[in-house]
Formats: structure tokens, sequence, C-alpha cells
């Protein structure tokens, strides 16, 4: 296991309490950060060898722990803790927001009860060092987070009904920060946010409520890893030509789809570096995924019925202005658009925990 990113612990800052552990799980990562606030006093991301990992999610969890145990010992230097907050996993679909880690979460992330996912280690990762330290563990946003209207559930087809896995954490948070800079009361404002990473999210947010989104593993644009939205009857001979397994289908839709299949690669970089040096192949895919994400944002205009704030471009993606400027300028007639590039999922973590212990929010309790 290798570290790296770590900060140096630097003294609290005056006045700014409680100290928070944020743990964010990944497939090979576990991304760790201590606040003072929302000020970061030291970071890190453990970086676990190949083969390291138990297979089976469930059981890193000794191990993780362990690992983030350790690393907080060292970085808490005296400090006391106030709370431990994770990332919140495939749970059941509930209304976004931050909760307390209960024993009906904690069963629900050890099952996998909307599939195993690096990210279920997180709320109980929280648990185990919040019951050594004598303080609450919590979650925010988790990607389970359903505040879709009825309308939005109906597939047409009656056995399947939409679902809406997304990057809730990062929306929810950056949706936040884009309000204030609006001068805008984030529970009074509409607006659409993207979230351009390996997978794509675009939800339109109605008074702070996600009332619609694509199932970012199964909908909408396709992105640098997934296909998005397929054609049904195309998709079905797919399924029925012999030259797929379930499973491998399955990873081809979520893991080898996008980007990566048209280009032989998911790295933005490279691509627009072809397309630097005259690729026009790259860039009818590239600007393909542009243009599928536009025409996203404006369906979800609709749902807002065209009172629209901002449309707002978040994640790593959004570091490229050719990708943001494609979209700009299919979209900027419906509303102003504002760029926030990155992912801060960390110190998002953080403020969802610190409106609750702050009494700005109310907890919210899982069932």
């Amino acid at each position: 296991m290798a570290e790296s990113s770590a900060a140096t612990p630097a003294a609290s800052p005056k006045g700014v309490a409680p100290w928070i552990l944020a743990v964010n799980p990944g497939s090979v990562t576990t991304k760790l950060a201590l606040f003072a606030g929302e000020s970061l006093h030291a970071s890190a991301t453990l970086c676990h060898e190949p083969g390291e990992l138990a297979p089976e999610i469930p059981a890193q969890l000794e191990l993780r722990t362990k690992l983030t145990a350790d690393w907080l010992d060292s970085a808490l230097a005296g400090h006391k803790l106030g709370a431990v907050v994770g990332r919140g996993g495939m749970l059941k679909p509930i209304p976004g927001g931050t909760y307390i880690v209960n024993k009906a979460m904690l069963r629900d992330l050890g099952l996998g009860v909307q599939g195993q996912h690096a990210s279920n280690l997180g709320g109980l990762i929280a648990h185990e060092l919040a019951v050594r330290h004598g303080v609450r563990a919590y979650i925010v946003d988790p990607v389970s987070v359903d505040e879709m209207e009825p309308l939005a559930r109906i597939s047409g087809l009656p056995e399947i009904c939409r679902r809406s896995p997304s990057h809730a954490l990062n929306i929810r948070a950056i949706a936040r920060r884009a309000a204030a800079d609006l001068g805008e009361n984030y529970h009074e404002t509409n607006l659409i946010l993207i979230h351009l990473g390996t997978g794509i999210s675009v939800a339109p947010l109605a008074g702070g409520r996600m009332v619609d989104v694509n199932n970012a593993n199964e909908m909408g644009p396709f992105s640098p890893e997934r296909c998005g939205g397929l054609p049904a009857g195309d998709l079905a001979a797919l399924c029925f030509s012999g030259r797929y397994q379930e499973k491998q289908l399955r990873q081809i839709l979520v893991r080898r789809g996008g980007l990566l299949a048209y280009l032989g690669t998911n790295d933005g970089q490279e691509i627009e570096k072809r397309i630097g040096q005259g690729d026009e192949k790259a860039r009818l895919i590239y600007e393909a995924m542009a243009y599928q994400v536009a025409k996203e944002a404006g369906a979800m205009a609709t749902v807002l019925k065209g009172r629209v704030r901002a449309i707002v471009l978040t994640g790593g993606l959004a570091r490229s202005d050719l990708l943001c400027g494609w979209v700009r300028e299919r979209v900027s007639f419906i509303a102003p658009v504002l760029v926030y590039p990155g992912e801060d999922e960390l110190l998002a973590l953080a403020q969802g925990c610190l409106r609750v212990l702050l009494g700005k929010e109310e907890s919210r309790e899982y069932v």
C-alpha cells in the first residue's frame, strides 16, 4: 500500500470546530481528509496494491478501516474528533441530505441492496471509526439519492421503472456553490447540473431537489466509459446475438463503452491531443459526446418548464475548454452557463456533515 497526496498537518484555525474525518473509498484507493470546520487540515490517498484487497467488497472492510485508523491517529495529532462522514453507497432510493449511520444502513451497505460497490464501505468505515472515537457517523448524498417526480419514473414499459443513480454528492454540492455565487437561495432557484466524469449525470434541480436525472449507468449521454442510452431494438438484437454472455455485455455497457469503445482511450487530454493533430474521427466522437450532453440538458430544461437560472458544468471533464465550449454553444440560449471544473467530494462530505453539526440542517434517518 502506497500513500500519496498527503498534506502536512497544520495548526487548527482559531475558532473553527469541529474536526471531521471524511472517507471516500474507491476501487483501488481510499481517499481521506481531516477538516477543521471547512478548512483542510490533512489529506491522503491510500493506494492499494494489486492483491492487497479482497475481491469481495465487504471483506475489504477490516483492512481499509485499519489503514484509515492508523492515518487518522497521526493526522489528528492530539485534537478531538467531532464526527466521521463517509461516501454513501448503493443504498435503497432515498431523498438527498445528511444521514446518521444506523443499524438499518449498516445492514444494507453490507448486503449491497442495489449492488456491491466500493462506496458501500464509506458508511461502514465511518461507523467503525466513530465508535472508537465516541462520535457519530454520517453519510451525505449517496449515489442512490432519488427525488424524482412520479412523471419522471415512467419508462414506457410497466415492468421497468426509471431509476436515479447519479453523481448526487458533487451535483448537490456544486449546486449550492453556484446558487451562492449567483446570489440566489439554493432552496428557491432552478438549476441544471451536468457532472462530466467517467459517467455523466444531467439533473434539473428545482428548489434544491433533483426532480429528474438520467441513470448515469444506463441512460443519457455516452461518456468516457459508458454507452449511455442505446437504441432498444439494436441492443435487444445484440443481447441475443450469441456474441456475449450477460456479464460481458453489462461490463461493456458500463466500463468499455463510450469514448473508450470508439477511440481506445477514456482520457480526454489524449483525445484533445489527437484532435489538435488533425484526427477527424477523434473530433467527431468527442463532439458527439458534447452534442448528447447538450441535448440532454435541453430535455431537462423542459422539466423545469424553461425556468432555468443557470446551467452548471462540473466534474473532471469540465476542465476541457473544448468540450465545455461545444456544450455552451448549444445551451446558452436556455440560461447562462457556469463552469466549476473538477470535483471535491471529500469537502462536500465535510460540508454536509458540518451543516448538521452546526444546526443549519437536520440529519435524516435511514429506514
